[in-house]
């Protein structure tokens, strides 16, 4: 794997995470209580033997920037890094980065100094665990010019995707990006091609693309100078490969979620704490994921009681019930709190118990979960305080609406409270 490039794509506003994104980065959006998405293709690729890794990304860099400084520092006589690489203008290429294949066409001259044979370009916000080490190899087994990582999907889904035919050998006939209404019936096909049995053929019937890409180093380079205006890979250059290239597909068998959404981040997270097995597991020695090394106290539990949960390190829970919810770093739940299916992505600091004393002694709210509240099917982000006696519940079975004035929005019908938000005491939503 020494002769592969890897190139993370996050460059995108993340609208469809707002406002997990407002003031970060998508990679950068804390995940099961104390890793980042980014997180999962470094650990990937480390796990992976691919250790010269970029990360491309144009909004809220910083907090992505601190991370990955703080996580990945290679050892001096390794040639292995993590760097971002953030938009920026010259006098060549005076815009920003205009879609998947335009971030990397801006860094081109920079991916070229490297003597690698294959490029391998990876997304930012997918939640599995693969090695990539057979994708590549089944990338060369096949001579194939470009290799897409596939997974089947069922019709709920495929118009999320960029979906694609393929022939008996594997080589992709067709490819349409989030195709709609009668383009997405077209792209229909007897998924028992990819060795799925006929039952579960039947109820996926569409070849998703995993928005991952092994490339070529020639055959990019070529496609992207040789087309400046195709500024996407799904939409544009993918397709437009097809004729003249061999591009093959890959079959992932395993778990794979795309946490694009408000939605889907929820369901990923909270998936994560299901019994006996959950559908992703962080407990594999022999593949662990990566994450900052904070050095916090263990978590303190004063009689409380917590229902398949999981709780991140540092936190103190007093005399409250978790149920079925993931309880980030630093959180701090005070008495008698009822946290129900929820995520909570816990806080950058601690404050002191002075300092808690001062600030309910002058009326405002201090950090963390105040008494008596209760939260159910909610995302309570980073240092967010929530006063005494609030009810965070959804009570009008609301689906939709922006509340940023005060502090939270609802997404899908999940309420998420914005990062460093108030909400004071006695609070109903």
């Amino acid at each position: 794997m020494k002769r592969v490039l890897s190139i993370i794509l996050g460059g995108g506003a993340g609208t469809r995470l707002y406002p997990l994104t407002k003031l970060r980065a998508k990679p950068a959006v804390p995940l099961a209580g104390k890793y980042r998405l980014i997180d999962i293709p470094i650990s990937n690729c480390i796990n992976s033997e691919i250790q010269r890794i970029y990360v491309l990304t144009q909004f809220n860099s910083a907090s992505l920037n601190r991370h990955i400084t703080r996580t990945y520092g290679m050892a001096g006589f390794s040639q292995g890094f993590v760097e971002v690489l953030a938009a920026q203008q010259t006098s060549e290429s005076p815009s920003w980065f205009e879609g998947t294949a335009d971030a990397v066409r801006k860094y081109l001259w920079l991916f070229e100094e490297w003597d690698v044979d294959q490029y391998l370009i990876l997304s930012g916000d997918h939640l599995y665990r693969m090695n990539y080490a057979d994708f590549v190899h089944r990338h060369r087994e096949t001579k194939a010019n470009i290799t897409l990582g596939v997974v089947p999907v069922d019709e709920s889904r495929a118009s999320d995707f960029g979906l694609m035919k393929i022939d008996p050998n594997g080589r992709v006939i067709s490819f349409s990006e989030k195709p709609k209404g009668d383009a997405l019936k077209a792209m229909r096909v007897d998924t028992t091609i990819l060795g799925l049995p006929a039952a579960k053929a039947k109820d996926l019937p569409y070849i998703a693309s995993m928005g991952i890409y092994v490339f070529e180093r020639q055959v990019l380079l070529d496609l992207l100078k040789g087309s400046p205006d195709q500024k996407d890979f799904g939409k544009e250059i993918l397709p437009a490969a097809l004729k003249d290239h061999n591009v093959q597909a890959y079959l992932f068998k395993d778990y794979w979620e795309d946490i694009g959404t408000i939605e889907a981040f929820y369901n990923a997270n909270l998936a994560l704490t299901y019994q006996p097995d959950p559908p992703f597991s962080f407990y594999d020695e022999k593949a662990p994921i990566y994450t900052r090394s904070r050095y916090l106290p263990p978590t303190k539990l004063l009689d409380s009681k917590v229902v398949e949960s999981m709780v991140g390190e540092g936190c103190i829970l007093k005399e409250c019930t978790v149920k079925r919810s993931v309880v980030g770093i630093r959180s701090r739940i005070e008495t008698d709190c009822v946290i129900d299916n929820t995520l909570l992505m816990g806080s950058d600091y601690y404050e002191s118990p002075l300092e808690r004393s001062q600030a309910i002694e002058s009326g405002k709210v201090p950090l963390g979960i105040g008494a008596n509240t209760t939260i159910q099917r909610a995302i309570v982000d980073k240092n967010a305080r929530i006063g005494r006696n609030v009810q965070i519940v959804n009570k009008d079975r609301v689906q939709e609406a922006n509340r940023e004035d005060l502090g939270f929005v609802i997404r899908n019908g999940i309420v998420v409270v914005i990062k460093n938000a108030t909400i004071p005491d006695g609070t109903v939503i």
